[in-house]
């Protein structure tokens, strides 16, 4: 891969529009002296996906911390890496994922986001990255920022450019409510990026979450991520097992990676520092260089 590694796009990848608010009457007289109320169709219909998008965003869990012990699981080309880890995520301020050796339980590696940069650290060869977003090609080239991995990673719906989903946004998003089967399609369509949630018709959890992009300048990419094994985090719920494919052409050449993380508790512990300092000892590198030598660890 040119500039970004495959631990860095199985992580990345990285939803939503139309739907209308209000309801709207028009008076009509059957006699000149009896005025009757018909209801619009159409303004019902868009008050019926609004209430429903509404349902599907209410999901998301009100904790500020999500903490936990995970099993990782890597699969790229030949490799097929699964080592224990830890998950520590703080709401609009980091996504960090620290993997340990089996047994020894020393960690080996972390990858960290926050709003400004994205840090990996490979403490088996004293190396580390840190890279704003608008230096790592894949992230610039399909839009994604921060935010938008968090919505993923805390299964949530997204919207490009802002940080959270305010409830007046929520009449962006569109959701086809007669779709058969046990969930339905909440969609958003954003430049070359088509986001589309697959929510659970009765209580409007997303159970997976498909990003693609089609660009001629920069190739298509393809993500699905799956939601499972719900588990209480207060009144709501949150997805201790999350599994994504990751498929793109924008490194000139295909890459598919399949990521796992199932997290054996989920916690909300906030007694952990947010930011990770990187010893003097540590020498900065290219993305390429570190992010080779921990696919072969």
């Amino acid at each position: 891969m040119k500039k970004i590694s495959i631990i860095n796009t199985a992580i990345v990848c990285s939803a939503l529009v139309l739907a209308s608010c209000g309801v709207k009457k028009a008076i009509v007289n059957e006699s000149p002296k009896t005025p009757v109320a018909v209801t619009d169709n159409t303004a019902s219909l868009a008050v019926r996906k609004l209430t429903y998008v509404q349902k599907v965003s209410d999901n998301q869990v009100y904790t500020k911390n999500i903490v936990g012990n995970m099993t990782f699981t890597i699969k790229y080309g030949d490799k097929d890496i699964t080592v224990p880890g830890a998950v520590h995520m703080r709401k609009d301020e980091v996504i960090r994922l620290q993997l340990f050796i089996p047994l020894l339980g020393s960690e080996v590696g972390r990858l960290e986001f926050t709003p400004d940069y994205v840090l990996v650290v490979d403490r088996l060869h004293k190396e580390y990255i840190k890279s704003d977003y608008s230096q790592l090609d894949f992230l610039k080239e399909n839009g994604l920022n921060f935010y938008s991995l968090q919505s993923l990673f805390w299964n949530q719906l997204i919207l490009p450019g802002v940080q959270t989903v305010s409830e007046s946004d929520l009449k962006k998003f569109d959701v086809n409510l007669d779709a058969t089967g046990s969930t339905l399609p909440v969609t958003l369509k954003n430049g070359n990026m088509k986001y589309q949630w697959s929510a659970d018709k009765s209580t409007g959890r997303i159970v997976r979450t498909d990003v693609t992009y089609n660009s001629a300048a920069h190739g298509a990419s393809a993500l699905r991520w799956n939601y499972d094994d719900f588990k209480s985090v207060g009144v709501k719920m949150f997805p201790a097992k999350q599994s994504f494919n990751f498929t793109t052409t924008a490194t000139k050449q295909k890459q598919t990676v399949d990521v796992t993380i199932e997290m054996n508790d989920v916690k909300t512990d906030s007694d952990w520092d947010t930011k990770t300092s990187v010893s003097d000892k540590y020498k900065k590198v290219e993305a390429q260089d570190v992010f080779g030598k921990l696919l072969n660890m």
